[in-house]
């Protein structure tokens, strides 16, 4: 494999550098926008679908997709950063930290129903679209788009019950 190929101009540890980039970037952009949005009393005085889950568990599941979006960008990029793929997964990250902000601070259920919607189908995108670069970046965006998908379910269910 060349080093364009890689896209580390064969030097590992810029690769390495560009990898730690990518999961920092995804960590603190969302970990910044969902400490800035939290759910607060507006979120717990509504009526909630019977699958919601307890609130403990978005910040790790949150976590580990981040850096599983991450490690996905890098091995894109890595292997061509002017790829078509990057610019997917560049729009996906856009609108995952849009969701937050439309749903939590603007209180918006149903545009937060459109933002959710065209996410799902930029991560799907990006699945098709990445398998035929690197296959681990496909695979990595496998737990991302289920727990999405299940989002989109509740943004809905909230929406029609509120």
């Amino acid at each position: 494999m060349t080093s364009a190929q890689t896209g580390n101009s064969g030097r590992p540890g810029k690769s390495l550098l560009v990898l730690a980039l990518f999961i920092a970037v995804t960590l603190v952009a969302g970990g910044a926008i969902g400490a800035l949005t939290a759910p607060g009393e507006w979120y717990a005085a509504l009526v909630k679908p019977s699958f919601n889950p307890p609130s403990w568990i978005f910040a790790p599941v949150w976590l580990t997709l981040y850096v599983l979006i991450g490690i996905a960008g890098w091995l894109v990029w890595s292997r061509d950063p002017h790829d078509p793929a990057l610019k997917i997964w560049g729009a996906q990250q856009l609108l995952n930290w849009l969701w937050s902000p439309v749903f939590f601070a603007m209180h918006l259920l149903w545009p937060a129903v459109v933002v959710i919607v065209a996410l799902f189908a930029l991560i799907v995108t990006f699945i098709i679209v990445s398998a035929k670069i690197d296959r681990r970046a496909s695979w990595l965006f496998v737990p991302y788009v289920l727990w999405v998908g299940f989002a989109a379910v509740l943004n809905i269910s909230l929406a029609v019950l509120n």
